[in-house]
Protein backbone atom coordinates (compact mmCIF):
# COMPACT_ATOMS: atom_id res chain seq x y z
CA UNK A 1 0.00 0.00 0.00
CA UNK A 2 1.26 3.45 -0.90
CA UNK A 3 -0.65 6.43 0.49
CA UNK A 4 -0.42 10.14 -0.18
CA UNK A 5 -0.89 12.87 2.44
CA UNK A 6 -1.44 16.61 2.05
CA UNK A 7 -2.51 19.64 4.11
CA UNK A 8 -4.53 22.43 2.51
CA UNK A 9 -5.98 25.81 3.41
CA UNK A 10 -4.88 27.87 6.40
CA UNK A 11 -2.40 26.24 8.74
CA UNK A 12 -3.41 25.38 12.30
CA UNK A 13 -1.59 23.85 15.27
CA UNK A 14 -2.16 20.09 15.13
CA UNK A 15 -1.35 19.42 11.48
CA UNK A 16 2.09 18.01 12.22
CA UNK A 17 0.84 15.60 14.93
CA UNK A 18 -1.77 14.37 12.44
CA UNK A 19 0.86 13.84 9.73
CA UNK A 20 3.03 11.98 12.25
CA UNK A 21 0.18 9.73 13.39
CA UNK A 22 -0.78 8.84 9.81
CA UNK A 23 2.83 8.11 8.92
CA UNK A 24 3.57 5.97 11.96
CA UNK A 25 0.36 3.98 11.66
CA UNK A 26 0.99 3.38 7.97
CA UNK A 27 4.65 2.42 8.42
CA UNK A 28 3.72 -0.05 11.16
CA UNK A 29 1.64 -1.87 8.54
CA UNK A 30 4.47 -1.93 6.04
CA UNK A 31 2.93 0.80 3.88
CA UNK A 32 4.78 3.60 2.11
CA UNK A 33 3.85 7.25 2.70
CA UNK A 34 4.35 10.14 0.29
CA UNK A 35 3.67 13.73 1.28
CA UNK A 36 2.45 16.17 -1.36
CA UNK A 37 3.70 19.70 -0.76
CA UNK A 38 1.49 22.81 -0.62
CA UNK A 39 -1.92 21.16 -0.51
CA UNK A 40 -3.61 20.37 -3.81
CA UNK A 41 -0.91 22.46 -5.51
CA UNK A 42 1.43 19.50 -4.95
CA UNK A 43 -0.20 17.04 -7.35
CA UNK A 44 -1.26 19.91 -9.64
CA UNK A 45 2.33 21.08 -10.15
CA UNK A 46 3.76 17.59 -10.32
CA UNK A 47 4.79 16.36 -13.77
CA UNK A 48 5.19 12.57 -13.38
CA UNK A 49 7.46 12.45 -16.43
CA UNK A 50 9.93 14.94 -14.93
CA UNK A 51 11.91 13.59 -11.94
CA UNK A 52 12.85 17.11 -10.85
CA UNK A 53 9.19 18.13 -10.84
CA UNK A 54 8.29 15.11 -8.72
CA UNK A 55 11.13 15.88 -6.30
CA UNK A 56 9.93 19.49 -5.95
CA UNK A 57 6.38 18.53 -5.09
CA UNK A 58 6.54 15.17 -3.30
CA UNK A 59 8.56 13.95 -0.31
CA UNK A 60 8.89 10.56 1.32
CA UNK A 61 7.59 10.46 4.89
CA UNK A 62 9.53 8.06 7.07
CA UNK A 63 9.97 7.55 10.80
CA UNK A 64 12.95 9.88 11.09
CA UNK A 65 11.35 12.72 9.13
CA UNK A 66 8.25 12.78 11.38
CA UNK A 67 9.95 11.87 14.67
CA UNK A 68 9.78 15.33 16.29
CA UNK A 69 7.33 17.26 14.12
CA UNK A 70 4.47 17.03 16.63
CA UNK A 71 6.35 19.39 18.93
CA UNK A 72 5.79 22.41 16.71
CA UNK A 73 2.95 24.14 14.93
CA UNK A 74 2.25 24.57 11.25
CA UNK A 75 2.80 21.82 8.70
CA UNK A 76 6.01 20.36 7.32
CA UNK A 77 4.10 19.72 4.09
CA UNK A 78 3.33 23.43 3.68
CA UNK A 79 -0.06 24.50 2.42
CA UNK A 80 -2.00 26.53 -0.14
CA UNK A 81 -5.57 27.34 -1.11
CA UNK A 82 -5.35 25.61 -4.47
CA UNK A 83 -8.42 24.09 -6.13
CA UNK A 84 -7.39 22.02 -9.18
CA UNK A 85 -11.00 22.06 -10.33
CA UNK A 86 -11.05 25.87 -10.60
CA UNK A 87 -7.77 27.14 -12.04
CA UNK A 88 -7.03 30.36 -13.88
CA UNK A 89 -5.09 29.54 -17.03
CA UNK A 90 -2.47 32.12 -16.02
CA UNK A 91 -1.81 30.17 -12.80
CA UNK A 92 -1.26 26.79 -14.43
CA UNK A 93 2.28 25.36 -14.33
CA UNK A 94 4.07 25.65 -17.66
CA UNK A 95 3.73 22.01 -18.65
CA UNK A 96 -0.07 22.21 -18.30
CA UNK A 97 -0.58 25.42 -20.30
CA UNK A 98 -2.47 24.64 -23.48
CA UNK A 99 -3.63 21.28 -22.15
CA UNK A 100 -6.48 22.70 -20.08
CA UNK A 101 -8.68 25.52 -21.31
CA UNK A 102 -10.95 27.73 -19.24
CA UNK A 103 -14.65 27.07 -19.41
CA UNK A 104 -17.53 29.53 -19.42
CA UNK A 105 -16.65 30.53 -15.85
CA UNK A 106 -13.15 31.51 -16.91
CA UNK A 107 -11.60 28.63 -14.96
CA UNK A 108 -9.99 25.37 -16.04
CA UNK A 109 -10.72 21.99 -14.48
CA UNK A 110 -7.46 20.06 -14.08
CA UNK A 111 -8.92 17.06 -12.25
CA UNK A 112 -7.88 14.73 -15.07
CA UNK A 113 -4.27 15.71 -14.42
CA UNK A 114 -4.60 15.06 -10.68
CA UNK A 115 -5.96 11.58 -11.39
CA UNK A 116 -3.09 10.96 -13.79
CA UNK A 117 -0.52 12.01 -11.17
CA UNK A 118 -1.98 9.74 -8.51
CA UNK A 119 -1.97 6.82 -10.94
CA UNK A 120 1.56 7.52 -12.17
CA UNK A 121 2.90 7.69 -8.61
CA UNK A 122 0.99 4.51 -7.74
CA UNK A 123 -0.98 6.18 -4.93
CA UNK A 124 -3.46 3.65 -3.54
CA UNK A 125 -5.24 6.12 -1.24
CA UNK A 126 -5.13 9.83 -0.42
CA UNK A 127 -5.33 11.47 3.00
CA UNK A 128 -6.42 15.14 2.87
CA UNK A 129 -6.18 17.26 6.03
CA UNK A 130 -8.07 20.51 5.64
CA UNK A 131 -11.18 22.61 6.01
CA UNK A 132 -14.36 22.44 4.02
CA UNK A 133 -12.70 23.84 0.87
CA UNK A 134 -9.83 21.34 0.82
CA UNK A 135 -12.18 18.51 1.76
CA UNK A 136 -14.76 19.47 -0.87
CA UNK A 137 -12.16 18.70 -3.52
CA UNK A 138 -11.33 15.47 -1.70
CA UNK A 139 -15.01 14.56 -2.05
CA UNK A 140 -14.76 15.37 -5.76
CA UNK A 141 -11.85 12.93 -6.17
CA UNK A 142 -13.67 10.27 -4.20
CA UNK A 143 -16.50 10.59 -6.70
CA UNK A 144 -13.93 10.08 -9.45
CA UNK A 145 -12.82 6.77 -7.93
CA UNK A 146 -9.93 7.78 -5.65
CA UNK A 147 -9.80 6.07 -2.25
CA UNK A 148 -10.01 9.12 -0.05
CA UNK A 149 -9.71 9.73 3.69
CA UNK A 150 -10.50 13.23 4.99
CA UNK A 151 -9.40 14.76 8.28
CA UNK A 152 -11.10 18.05 9.25
CA UNK A 153 -9.12 21.02 10.52
CA UNK A 154 -10.02 24.68 10.96
CA UNK A 155 -9.81 27.26 13.72
CA UNK A 156 -13.43 28.18 12.99
CA UNK A 157 -14.58 24.63 13.89
CA UNK A 158 -17.18 24.89 11.14
CA UNK A 159 -16.74 21.77 8.99
CA UNK A 160 -20.19 20.24 8.70
CA UNK A 161 -20.52 16.69 10.04
CA UNK A 162 -18.16 16.87 13.01
CA UNK A 163 -18.32 18.50 16.42
CA UNK A 164 -14.58 19.16 16.41
CA UNK A 165 -11.91 20.24 13.93
CA UNK A 166 -8.15 20.17 14.50
CA UNK A 167 -6.89 23.62 15.53
CA UNK A 168 -9.98 24.92 17.31
CA UNK A 169 -8.89 24.39 20.90
CA UNK A 170 -5.49 25.99 20.38
CA UNK A 171 -7.07 28.98 18.62
CA UNK A 172 -9.41 29.53 21.56
CA UNK A 173 -6.56 29.08 24.06
CA UNK A 174 -4.36 31.60 22.22
CA UNK A 175 -7.25 34.06 21.94
CA UNK A 176 -8.13 33.73 25.61
CA UNK A 177 -4.55 34.36 26.71
CA UNK A 178 -4.14 37.43 24.49
CA UNK A 179 -7.52 38.90 25.37
CA UNK A 180 -6.64 38.61 29.05
CA UNK A 181 -3.26 40.26 28.42
CA UNK A 182 -4.85 43.15 26.52
CA UNK A 183 -6.84 44.11 29.62
CA UNK A 184 -3.66 45.72 30.97
CA UNK A 185 -3.19 48.38 28.28
CA UNK A 186 -6.95 48.85 27.92
CA UNK A 187 -7.24 49.58 31.64
CA UNK A 188 -4.10 51.69 31.79
CA UNK A 189 -5.34 53.99 29.01
CA UNK A 190 -9.04 53.73 29.95
CA UNK A 191 -10.07 52.56 26.51
CA UNK A 192 -12.46 50.20 24.81
CA UNK A 193 -10.48 47.20 23.51
CA UNK A 194 -11.91 45.91 20.21
CA UNK A 195 -10.25 42.55 19.52
CA UNK A 196 -10.81 40.98 16.10
CA UNK A 197 -10.54 37.20 15.78
CA UNK A 198 -10.58 34.89 12.78
CA UNK A 199 -13.99 33.50 11.85
CA UNK A 200 -15.34 33.83 8.31
CA UNK A 201 -18.87 32.47 8.45
CA UNK A 202 -19.06 30.95 11.91
CA UNK A 203 -18.64 33.00 15.07
CA UNK A 204 -17.95 30.00 17.31
CA UNK A 205 -14.28 30.83 17.92
CA UNK A 206 -15.11 34.40 18.90
CA UNK A 207 -18.13 33.31 20.94
CA UNK A 208 -16.24 30.74 23.01
CA UNK A 209 -13.17 32.97 23.39
CA UNK A 210 -15.29 35.91 24.51
CA UNK A 211 -17.28 33.70 26.85
CA UNK A 212 -14.17 32.30 28.54
CA UNK A 213 -12.40 35.67 28.67
CA UNK A 214 -15.55 37.27 30.13
CA UNK A 215 -15.53 39.91 27.39
CA UNK A 216 -18.13 42.62 27.89
CA UNK A 217 -19.59 42.03 24.43
CA UNK A 218 -18.96 39.48 21.69
CA UNK A 219 -19.90 40.11 18.05
CA UNK A 220 -20.35 37.03 15.88
CA UNK A 221 -20.65 36.47 12.14
CA UNK A 222 -24.22 35.20 12.40
CA UNK A 223 -25.77 38.36 13.89
CA UNK A 224 -25.58 41.84 12.26
CA UNK A 225 -24.44 44.64 14.57
CA UNK A 226 -26.67 47.55 15.58
CA UNK A 227 -23.81 49.95 16.25
CA UNK A 228 -25.92 52.52 18.12
CA UNK A 229 -27.22 49.90 20.55
CA UNK A 230 -23.74 48.43 20.93
CA UNK A 231 -22.35 51.88 21.73
CA UNK A 232 -24.88 52.38 24.53
CA UNK A 233 -24.08 48.98 26.01
CA UNK A 234 -20.31 49.41 25.83
CA UNK A 235 -20.40 52.93 27.25
CA UNK A 236 -22.23 51.48 30.23
CA UNK A 237 -19.67 48.65 30.50
CA UNK A 238 -16.83 51.17 30.46
CA UNK A 239 -18.45 53.42 33.04
CA UNK A 240 -19.26 50.60 35.46
CA UNK A 241 -15.72 49.19 35.36
CA UNK A 242 -13.61 50.65 38.23
CA UNK A 243 -10.63 50.78 35.84
CA UNK A 244 -12.70 52.43 33.08
CA UNK A 245 -12.22 50.01 30.23
CA UNK A 246 -14.26 47.48 28.27
CA UNK A 247 -13.45 44.49 26.07
CA UNK A 248 -15.21 43.51 22.85
CA UNK A 249 -14.45 40.32 20.90
CA UNK A 250 -15.47 40.45 17.25
CA UNK A 251 -15.45 37.76 14.57
CA UNK A 252 -13.80 38.91 11.33
CA UNK A 253 -16.93 37.79 9.46
CA UNK A 254 -19.24 40.06 11.48
CA UNK A 255 -20.99 42.95 9.77
CA UNK A 256 -22.94 46.07 10.62
CA UNK A 257 -26.67 46.07 9.99
CA UNK A 258 -26.14 48.74 7.35
CA UNK A 259 -23.11 47.16 5.70
CA UNK A 260 -21.50 44.08 4.25
CA UNK A 261 -18.76 41.74 5.38
CA UNK A 262 -15.40 43.55 5.15
CA UNK A 263 -13.32 41.89 2.43
CA UNK A 264 -10.29 42.83 0.36
CA UNK A 265 -8.14 41.48 -2.46
CA UNK A 266 -9.00 39.00 -5.20
CA UNK A 267 -10.96 35.79 -4.73
CA UNK A 268 -8.99 32.66 -3.91
CA UNK A 269 -9.45 29.34 -5.69
CA UNK A 270 -12.59 28.63 -3.68
CA UNK A 271 -14.25 31.99 -4.32
CA UNK A 272 -13.28 33.64 -1.00
CA UNK A 273 -11.78 37.10 -0.60
CA UNK A 274 -9.56 38.00 2.36
CA UNK A 275 -11.51 39.02 5.44
CA UNK A 276 -10.49 41.51 8.09
CA UNK A 277 -11.15 45.08 9.10
CA UNK A 278 -14.53 44.95 10.81
CA UNK A 279 -12.79 45.50 14.15
CA UNK A 280 -11.40 48.85 12.97
CA UNK A 281 -14.77 49.90 11.59
CA UNK A 282 -16.53 49.01 14.85
CA UNK A 283 -13.83 50.80 16.84
CA UNK A 284 -14.08 53.98 14.75
CA UNK A 285 -17.86 54.07 15.06
CA UNK A 286 -17.74 53.44 18.81
CA UNK A 287 -15.20 56.19 19.34
CA UNK A 288 -17.39 58.69 17.48
CA UNK A 289 -20.53 57.65 19.34
CA UNK A 290 -19.06 57.38 22.85
CA UNK A 291 -16.10 59.73 22.81
CA UNK A 292 -14.02 56.99 24.47
CA UNK A 293 -10.62 56.05 23.11
CA UNK A 294 -10.22 52.74 21.30
CA UNK A 295 -7.56 50.04 21.52
CA UNK A 296 -7.91 48.09 18.28
CA UNK A 297 -6.14 44.73 17.96
CA UNK A 298 -6.31 41.98 15.34
CA UNK A 299 -5.22 38.62 16.73
CA UNK A 300 -5.20 37.08 13.23
CA UNK A 301 -2.21 34.77 12.69
CA UNK A 302 -1.25 34.75 16.37
CA UNK A 303 -4.26 32.46 16.85
CA UNK A 304 -2.60 29.81 14.69
CA UNK A 305 1.01 30.37 15.74
CA UNK A 306 3.08 27.99 17.81
CA UNK A 307 2.60 24.38 18.91
CA UNK A 308 -0.80 22.78 19.50
CA UNK A 309 -2.31 22.44 22.94
CA UNK A 310 -2.97 19.04 24.52
CA UNK A 311 -6.47 18.64 23.05
CA UNK A 312 -5.40 19.43 19.51
CA UNK A 313 -2.47 17.03 19.79
CA UNK A 314 -4.80 14.31 21.00
CA UNK A 315 -7.54 14.79 18.42
CA UNK A 316 -5.04 15.19 15.58
CA UNK A 317 -3.19 12.02 16.55
CA UNK A 318 -6.40 10.06 16.97
CA UNK A 319 -7.88 11.27 13.69
CA UNK A 320 -4.68 10.22 11.91
CA UNK A 321 -4.50 6.80 13.52
CA UNK A 322 -8.21 6.14 12.99
CA UNK A 323 -8.02 7.03 9.29
CA UNK A 324 -5.27 4.47 8.75
CA UNK A 325 -7.13 1.84 10.79
CA UNK A 326 -10.29 2.28 8.73
CA UNK A 327 -8.38 2.10 5.45
CA UNK A 328 -6.68 -1.07 6.68
CA UNK A 329 -10.17 -2.50 7.27
CA UNK A 330 -10.99 -1.88 3.61
CA UNK A 331 -13.03 1.28 4.17
CA UNK A 332 -12.50 4.60 2.37
CA UNK A 333 -14.42 7.65 1.24
CA UNK A 334 -14.69 8.76 4.87
CA UNK A 335 -14.17 11.91 6.94
CA UNK A 336 -12.97 11.49 10.51
CA UNK A 337 -15.30 13.11 13.02
CA UNK A 338 -16.32 13.53 16.63
CA UNK A 339 -20.04 13.32 17.35
CA UNK A 340 -21.62 13.30 20.79
CA UNK A 341 -18.16 13.12 22.32
CA UNK A 342 -17.12 9.98 20.43
CA UNK A 343 -14.82 9.34 17.50
CA UNK A 344 -16.61 8.22 14.37
CA UNK A 345 -16.43 8.53 10.58
CA UNK A 346 -18.94 9.94 8.11
CA UNK A 347 -19.07 9.92 4.29
CA UNK A 348 -16.41 12.20 2.85
CA UNK A 349 -18.96 14.36 1.05
CA UNK A 350 -20.75 15.17 4.31
CA UNK A 351 -18.80 18.43 4.52
CA UNK A 352 -20.56 19.80 1.42
CA UNK A 353 -24.07 18.80 2.48
CA UNK A 354 -24.69 21.48 5.08
CA UNK A 355 -23.33 24.43 7.04
CA UNK A 356 -22.20 24.46 10.63
CA UNK A 357 -22.99 27.71 12.43
CA UNK A 358 -23.58 29.01 15.96
CA UNK A 359 -27.03 28.07 17.25
CA UNK A 360 -27.96 31.67 17.94
CA UNK A 361 -31.32 30.91 19.56
CA UNK A 362 -29.73 28.54 22.08
CA UNK A 363 -26.38 30.19 22.76
CA UNK A 364 -26.49 33.92 22.06
CA UNK A 365 -28.38 36.95 23.27
CA UNK A 366 -28.82 39.11 20.16
CA UNK A 367 -29.91 42.12 22.23
CA UNK A 368 -26.95 42.19 24.60
CA UNK A 369 -24.30 40.72 22.24
CA UNK A 370 -23.27 38.11 24.77
CA UNK A 371 -23.14 34.35 25.05
CA UNK A 372 -26.30 33.06 26.69
CA UNK A 373 -26.19 29.56 28.10
CA UNK A 374 -29.32 29.21 30.20
CA UNK A 375 -29.33 25.43 30.46
CA UNK A 376 -25.94 23.73 30.55
CA UNK A 377 -27.20 20.17 31.04
CA UNK A 378 -27.26 18.35 27.73
CA UNK A 379 -25.09 20.88 25.92
CA UNK A 380 -22.02 19.60 24.03
CA UNK A 381 -18.58 20.38 25.43
CA UNK A 382 -17.82 23.02 22.80
CA UNK A 383 -21.25 24.69 22.87
CA UNK A 384 -21.75 24.68 19.12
Amino acid sequence: MRIGVLTGGGDVPGLNPCIKAITRAALSRGWEVLGFLRGWAGPLRCDPGDPQSVESNVISLDAERVRTIDRRGGTILHTSRTNPGRMKESELPGFLKGRFRAGANGLADCTAHILNVLEALRIDAMFAIGGDDTLSYAARLHGAGVKMMALPKTMDNDVFGTDYCIGFSTAVSRSLDMMESLRSPAGSHERIAVIELFGRNSGETALISGYLADADRTLIAEVPIDIARLARLVERDWSSNPSHYAVIAVSEGAQLQSGQVVESGPEDAYGHRKLGGIGEIVGDRLEKLTGIGILNQKLSYLMRAGPPDALDRMVAANYGAMAVQLLDEGRSGLMMAIQDGKYTAVPVDTCIKGKRRVDVAALYDVQSYRARIDHMAGKPVFLY
